[in-house]
């Protein structure tokens, strides 16, 4: 009954929840240079899951497109690589939504803010879409012949859910375990996104062209397979 307004509803909830029990509940703060503002905290967690959920829902929902959407595959010529990207489009533009719930939020309650931040962390979205559609291209054609992949997507998306830095900066887990923290493509991104909305930091961008770059290249690399996979899937199906 209330249509698009749910879009804006869930995320406010969220963010009230993340407020209450982060803030209030738990008094927790984000390292020490914090302020004592205690929607702050909610804020810069809010903008992580941000970039997390555009993945998360791309990769989850693609798993099972191909199987739901069978009258593509057989009664229709239809170019199937739509169907991955249509999930990727619908997760961007819920991320969108979010983006103006946490700009609401930061309006409201933080002063001391940059809007070029805001501007630096659009570039995030280049990447994120990358990876996204990359392993959203890669689940849905193995999904087709494998329909336990969706149970296996769904329990590796909750421990990435908790080894990205979400609910903590990069900086206090242990040095020696950086590099196996930079194996997950998020983390980069994660990070990148929440310092540029509150910290206005530039990338490096050598480093960002070239984490870009590789994004890109394996996009490429799980169409091809997509392609090369979706030769079976009438049968298949």
């Amino acid at each position: 009954m209330l249509g698009v307004l749910w879009s804006f509803i869930t995320p406010l909830l969220m963010l009230a929840v993340y407020t209450f029990v982060f803030s209030i509940v738990f008094k927790a703060r984000w390292g020490v240079e914090q302020s004592d503002n205690k929607f702050e905290f909610a804020m810069i967690i809010f903008s992580g899951l941000i970039m997390y959920n555009i993945f998360s829902e791309t990769v989850s929902k693609s798993t099972m497109v191909i199987t739901f959407n069978v009258n593509y595959v057989k009664k229709v010529i239809f170019p199937l690589e739509i169907l991955p990207f249509t999930t990727f489009l619908s997760s961007l533009i819920n991320a969108l939504i979010n983006i103006c719930v946490l700009l609401i939020g930061i309006l409201l309650f933080i002063t001391n803010w940059n809007p070029g931040g805001i501007l630096i962390s659009l570039i995030y979205f280049l990447p994120i879409s990358f990876f996204s559609l990359g392993f959203a291209y890669i689940v849905a054609s193995i999904g087709v012949y494998i329909r336990d992949l969706a149970n296996t997507v769904g329990l590796i998306l909750n421990i990435l859910f908790y080894i990205t830095p979400i609910f903590y900066p990069i900086s206090l887990v242990p040095e020696f375990m950086h590099p196996i923290m930079n194996l997950n493509p998020l983390t980069y991104i994660v990070e990148g996104f929440r310092n540029a909305i509150f910290a206005s930091e530039l990338p490096n961008m050598f480093n960002f062209a070239l984490f870009t770059i590789s994004g890109y290249i394996f996009m490429i690399i799980s169409l091809i397979l997509f392609r090369k996979l979706k030769r079976g899937f009438a049968d298949v199906l």
